[in-house]
């Protein structure tokens, strides 16, 4: 992986975790996001562990940069993000998921493991938070996605996705099986041409199938 954050502190501090990590490795460390996209271009990792707020290119605009081309490193995003409004723009601009700093190393190292297995994280608590944000804005601001083709199960289980639930928990809610969860969302994803679950929460606020009351 590239972790790529303009203070040198966080990284020594995840430089160190990951290190005695057997499964993980560091390729990479950048201080700029044009030192990111430049590192994801030499190195191609897994994935990118990116802070939003660098001097020069920030983080939003080296994400957009870094996933613009397939196959690609996924993006984690790892950010305050209380003090920052562009987390719904860096996932616009294709990132797989973010995390608070002030999470547990622990957590976040799980976070990292679930990005490079392919899937996409994003807390329940920070989905709210993004619902909130998109209810507040301009309706034209919003893209109302058409949802042609996706059957009334696959639209529950889309609105549930937007919600913040996790597969268990959705088929849990549905009364479904997990397995059948996870069809329905391997589905989705094609369905509505989209990377992974990060891409299918904002689908579901785009389609106005969540608010902020849930």
């Amino acid at each position: 992986m590239v972790l790529a954050d303009d203070q040198e502190l966080v990284r020594a501090g995840l430089s160190m975790v990951i290190t005695g990590l057997p499964d993980l490795e560091i390729v990479g460390e950048a201080g700029t996001g044009a030192e990111a996209v430049r590192l994801a271009d030499e190195v191609r990792p897994d994935v990118v562990v990116m802070d939003i707020r660098m001097p020069g290119t920030d983080g939003i605009e080296a994400t957009r940069a870094i996933t613009a081309d397939s196959p690609t490193p996924r993006v984690l995003i790892l950010t305050t993000f209380d003090d920052d409004e562009n987390v719904y723009a860096s996932l616009r601009a294709g990132a797989s998921g973010f995390l608070v700093k002030d999470m547990a190393l622990v957590d976040i190292i799980a976070a990292i493991r679930v990005v490079a297995a392919g899937d996409a994280l994003i807390a329940p608590s920070v989905t709210r938070r993004l619902i909130e944000d998109f209810a507040g804005r301009p309706a034209p601001a919003r893209q109302h996605r058409r949802l042609d083709g996706i059957t009334g199960r696959e639209r529950e289980v889309l609105t549930l996705i937007g919600r913040g639930l996790s597969n268990s928990e959705i088929a849990e809610e549905l009364f479904i099986g997990p397995a059948t969860a996870k069809t329905h969302v391997a589905r989705l994803l094609t369905k509505l041409d989209a990377r992974d679950r990060v891409q299918l929460v904002i689908a579901a606020y785009d389609a106005g199938l969540v608010s902020p009351s849930g």
